[in-house]
């Protein structure tokens, strides 16, 4: 009765995910390790400023566009 059921063995779902936590620890160890996350933190820092920088710049624009208008 049971010759023809198809499907997963146990072993073969204890290999992958045996297989999975290995493959998530050495990514993870990577990650923290090589640094990943400080190169994230100096390129959120970089785009904060940049962000800053424009929005000065699009304030002095309007400033200007402002005072011809008004002339």
């Amino acid at each position: 009765m049971l010759k023809n059921q198809k499907g997963i063995t146990l072993v073969a779902l204890v290999i992958t995910i045996v297989i999975l936590i290995i493959l998530a620890t050495v990514s993870i160890t990577i990650a923290l390790n090589g640094g990943l996350v400080g190169h994230a933190e100096s390129g959120a820092d970089a785009y904060k400023a940049a962000q800053d920088e424009e929005t000065k710049g699009i304030t002095n624009v309007e400033h200007w566009v402002n005072g011809l208008l008004t002339e």
